[in-house]
């Protein structure tokens, strides 16, 4: 008896309409499982705006602390010094010696 109630009911006419039901096999597989589907398009574009928001705050803070060492590199003391930390440049009488500690050796 509830089966004939249930064939009989608009709502199962409606979703048993041939029309319907290519309409939502359709769309289901437009979302999901298409190539160029909504779902997962959208999906990667999230990420991938993610991960360039992510790099753009990292080059910001390059930027600031690049920035920050022009500042101090405006004078002839801290770019001397700049100078022979980072790239190890002496003057014509000097020598260097370059002193490294067991720890800070990479024997791997």
């Amino acid at each position: 008896m509830k089966l004939k109630k249930i064939r009989k009911s608009k709502w199962f006419r409606f979703f048993s309409n041939i029309y319907v039901l290519v309409l939502t096999v359709f769309v289901i597989w437009m979302l999901f499982f298409d190539t160029n589907s909504y779902w997962f398009t959208h999906r990667e574009l999230n990420k991938e705006i993610e991960k360039l928001e992510e790099q753009k705050m990292h080059l910001k803070e390059a930027i600031e602390k690049d920035k920050s060492i022009l500042k101090k590199l405006n004078s002839k003391e801290e770019l001397e010094k700049f100078a022979r930390e980072e790239y190890y440049l002496k003057k014509e009488d000097e020598e260097i010696y370059l002193i490294e500690y067991e720890d800070s050796l990479d024997t791997d």
